[in-house]
Order: structure tokens, then C-alpha cells, then sequence
């Protein structure tokens, strides 16, 4: 038996409980230079986009330790389960995340552009918000 949904996500969608303003990366960016942005523990996922759309994305296990670090990141970035569209139940994308083990997921349009990214904090109950990203910036 599954628990309840929490009760701050019934009846919200993604578009709802998002970060409307995640940090991006250019397409160029290089091996070493994601692993710089990851080297902040709070950097889970690095948005590589191009002219507002999502073209890849990276977490620290794609980049591995062998790699060429002046070689682009963007050949290592995948797409496929990290991405899910703003009208999905928030509740809906917050038990795949459990069921996956992830925590972020990008959110994009039919059109393949950014609109956000989707964090599950940390309780696993909920999602981060722009305020939080926001609180969390100033307090460093």
C-alpha cells in the first residue's frame, strides 16, 4: 500500500511546484567544467541548453572518471528519464522520482524548451521553490 499523497501537492501539477528560474549550462561546456558545478553539493543536475531548449542533461555518475576534461560534456548528457512535462500530477512525478531514486527532472514544453527543473527536497515530500533556491543563495 502506497502512502497518501502529501497534502500540499493534491491537486497540483508540475508547472505548479517547479523552479521556475533553474541555473543552465551552454551546450559547450567542457567535462571539467561541469564537474566544477557539481563540485556545489546542492547541484544535482546541469541543464545544458541551447536558445531556450533543452538539448542534455548531467548528473555527476554520466561523467566519468576517465574522461578528457577539455572535451565537451554535452556527448555524455542524456535526456531520456529526466525530463517530464508541466501538466503532469506533482504527485505523479514525485512517486516516479521515488521509484527511480532521482530527485531532479527537467521540465520542458512539447517543444522541447526549458521551464523549468522539478527537486524533490530532501524529506522526499515535497518540492523545492524558487524561494527556496532564492533563501538558499543569500545565506552562502
Amino acid at each position: 500500500m502506497t502512502a497518501p499523497a502529501p497534502p500540499e501537492l493534491i491537486g497540483k501539477t508540475v508547472g505548479d511546484v517547479l523552479v521556475r528560474q533553474p541555473k543552465t549550462s551552454p551546450v559547450d561546456i567542457s567535462v571539467d567544467q561541469a564537474r566544477a558545478c557539481f563540485a556545489d553539493d546542492h547541484v544535482h543536475m546541469l541543464l545544458l541548453t541551447e536558445a531556450g531548449r533543452l538539448i542534455g542533461t548531467l548528473v555527476r555518475t554520466d561523467l566519468h572518471a576517465d574522461l578528457d576534461g577539455t572535451g565537451l560534456a554535452l556527448p555524455h548528457s542524456r535526456m531520456s528519464g529526466r525530463t517530464v512535462p508541466a501538466d503532469m500530477p506533482a504527485e505523479q512525478a514525485r512517486r516516479l522520482l521515488l521509484a527511480r531514486g532521482q530527485r531532479r527532472l527537467a521540465v520542458v514544453d512539447h517543444h522541447g524548451a526549458i521551464v523549468g527543473l522539478l527537486c524533490l527536497k530532501r524529506r522526499l515530500t515535497g518540492f523545492c521553490s524558487d524561494a527556496d533556491v532564492s533563501a538558499r543563495s543569500a545565506a552562502l
